[in-house]
């Protein structure tokens, strides 16, 4: 076993891995920002903001101070909203770190700069003496991690031994990790299938079957793959856990907030109102801006994406973008 784990982040999915890893026999700290979840944990030893009817277990030690959560831990699980990551990060430094393992599970794109999390991390923490950066990522709904339901992920790294060391820490009973080392695919994967999803919810919402979801998930597919090859990818983390297992679970599961957002505006509600009711981050808004940039910079036709960023931010119809898509020219499946 390694030093205590910190988990940075106390949301749904930070909550649900710091259950998991308390389960694994790991003594782990867990980093709140808001102090009233804070709180709650520490008397109530539940996270009803975020993760309602699971107990966390005593040896999770809860704080609102981040170094103090950091300070001496092996194996660093970041856990933020891809939007405030940057400043979490610079928040950080300074924290005894060195020696640590950075594991990165959150799943977006910096807008303004396009950077993927591990390159942000790189970029503010590269001379804390972090020893390796990695990320975690695949089909893992929170409240199925903290149920105990079999879930399998992927663990990444730049180097084979961190990312077969982060398999033997991560993996523990129902939960199990594979190792890839391609970060640049398993992050584009994890954020760009959020995207697809807001269309997959947009399709149920109108009221369209399983013809039209089927027709989504292998095209919303090809777009993730074309896009991730062209920044680096490994063609074959497109068709693995990180990207068509997680890209199936968050267009079909319920419990995605993406997908969510995406029914609801199918159903004609607008963004401004779907918003306001919302204390959790769907990150395929924000991934919806950064992958049209992206697309625009490295010249690959998104079409599925750039639909949904017309919805979004565009105030285009569900049904005229819909219509759009199926009218474009024939062409050779790719």
């Amino acid at each position: 076993m390694s030093r205590t784990i910190t988990v940075v982040g106390a949301g749904s999915w930070g909550t649900a891995l710091s259950i998991h890893m308390a389960r694994a026999g790991h003594g782990v700290k867990l980093w709140a920002y808001e102090d009233e979840v804070r709180r709650e944990i520490e008397e109530k030893r539940e996270n009803t903001v975020f993760l309602k009817g699971f107990k966390i277990p005593q040896s999770v030690v809860v704080t609102n101070i981040l170094e103090e959560a950091i300070n001496g831990a092996g194996i660093i699980l970041f856990v933020v909203p891809s939007d405030h990551s940057r400043q979490v990060f610079q928040s950080m430094k300074g924290s005894q770190m060195a020696g640590a393992r950075l594991v990165i599970a959150t799943k977006g794109i910096e807008c303004d700069s396009l950077k993927l999390m591990s390159e942000i991390a790189s970029e503010v923490l590269g001379g804390e003496g972090l020893r390796d950066i990695g990320v975690l990522s695949g089909p893992s709904f929170a409240l199925e991690v903290a149920r105990g339901d079999p879930t399998a992920v992927v663990v990444s790294s730049r180097g084979q031994d961190c990312a077969e060391y982060l398999q033997k820490e991560i993996s523990f009973g129902n939960f199990r990790a594979y190792t890839n080392t391609d970060m640049t695919g398993v992050q584009l994967a994890g954020s760009l299938k959020n995207v697809v999803a807001i269309a997959a919810g947009i399709i149920e919402g109108i009221g369209f079957g399983y013809n039209t979801i089927a027709a989504l998930i292998t095209r919303g597919t090809s777009e993730i793959r074309r896009l991730g090859v062209k920044m680096g990818g490994d063609p074959g983390t497109f068709a693995g856990l990180a990207g068509i297992g997680d890209l199936i679970l968050t267009c079909t599961g319920k419990l995605s907030r993406n997908r969510s957002v995406g029914y609801r505006l199918g159903r004609g509600e607008d963004l401004e109102t779907i918003l306001s009711g919302m204390r959790m981050v769907a990150e395929g808004l924000k991934t919806s801006i950064a992958v049209k940039r992206l697309a625009v910079k490295f010249n690959v036709e998104m079409p599925i994406a750039a639909q949904v960023h017309a919805v979004l931010y565009e105030k285009k119809k569900p049904s005229e973008a819909i219509q759009d898509l199926l009218s474009r020219p024939l062409k050779e499946e790719d």
